[in-house]
């Protein structure tokens, strides 16, 4: 089987690692508050979300939001406004409780009772390289059965553990290509 890239894009090759686009897809299925958090109505979506039930309060302190209720009483009722860094661990906490609250339901809809989901792999971008560095990367498409670690390396943000699963798990089901698919244009799937 061929190793990892360890120079990619030395002849001008673009294109972004399997499993930030994996997480990328996986962000946007899990249907986080558009507005953004420096609107007011985002930031009063995202407090709403991390202070609705006990739990929630919870698991955003577990998150890192470190802010007094006295404090998020104050920011809900518009009394007073966040600092960028408070800001910051507000949206930190809501995506990292947002991620633990789907995850469930995703993985649910991702494994489909074993049959899977089928992910699409569209190959680099290599309009920039040189004609005789060109290689030939097509569009493939791959049933992935086991997404356990996959989703699990997603909502704990672990980026090396996400890749590890990614190609653990998915690419190196492509067979002897699997390393053509390390970098990717994108990755896409539905649940």
């Amino acid at each position: 089987m061929p190793d990892r890239n360890l120079d990619f894009g030395k002849f001008g090759a673009r294109g972004i690692k399997g499993h930030e686009a994996v997480a990328r897809q996986l962000d946007a299925l899990a249907g986080y508050v558009a507005t953004p958090i420096t609107a007011r109505r985002g930031l009063l979506a995202r407090l709403h979300y991390l202070t609705r039930s006990d739990r929630a309060r919870a698991a955003a302190r577990e998150a890192g939001l470190t802010a007094t209720p006295r404090t998020i009483r104050a920011w809900l009722a518009g009394t007073r406004s966040p600092s960028r860094a408070n800001l910051a661990a507000i949206e930190q906490a809501y995506r990292a409780v947002r991620r633990e609250n789907v995850a469930r339901y995703l993985l649910a809809r991702l494994n489909r009772d074993g049959r899977g989901t089928r992910v699409e792999f569209h190959p680099l971008n290599q309009s920039q390289v040189t004609r005789p560095h060109q290689r030939v990367v097509e569009y493939r498409t791959l049933n992935v059965r086991r997404w356990d670690r996959i989703v699990a390396a997603w909502v704990a943000d672990d980026d090396d553990a996400l890749d590890t699963a990614w190609v653990d798990d998915a690419v190196v089901d492509l067979g002897s290509q699997w390393g053509q698919y390390e970098y990717v244009s994108n990755i896409g799937f539905a649940a």
